[in-house]
């Protein structure tokens, strides 16, 4: 999937997704930045933050992954609907991922 802005791709790896993580199943997302110098650039304590709301509600998940876009594994504590809004250094966008109950 590819984020709003077209700034950033997650790679969902064993979709679809549960919530909680289903028994045996990690949530494994790659996350893939647009501007690749960008993350490559990256230094040591930049991080790419998460920040997840759920569909039709007030909840709000929170998520820091160290070193920026990369591998991650990103569970949510609902199933739902979860608008991502990413943000990394010099760079943000959002998408949507669709979490089942287990």
């Amino acid at each position: 999937m590819i984020g709003d802005k077209g700034e950033i791709a997650a790679v969902l790896f064993g979709y679809p997704y549960h919530a909680p993580a289903a028994k045996g199943r990690e949530n494994k997302i790659l996350w893939v930045a647009k501007d690749s110098q960008g993350a490559a650039g990256m230094r040591p304590g930049d991080r790419l933050t998460v920040k997840a709301s759920l569909a039709g509600t007030h909840e709000v998940a929170t998520r820091s992954i160290a070193g920026g876009p990369g591998p991650s594994l990103v569970d949510m504590p609902k199933p739902g609907c979860w608008k991502f809004s990413l943000s990394w250094p010099g760079h943000s966008d959002s998408l949507d991922i669709e979490y089942l109950a287990d």
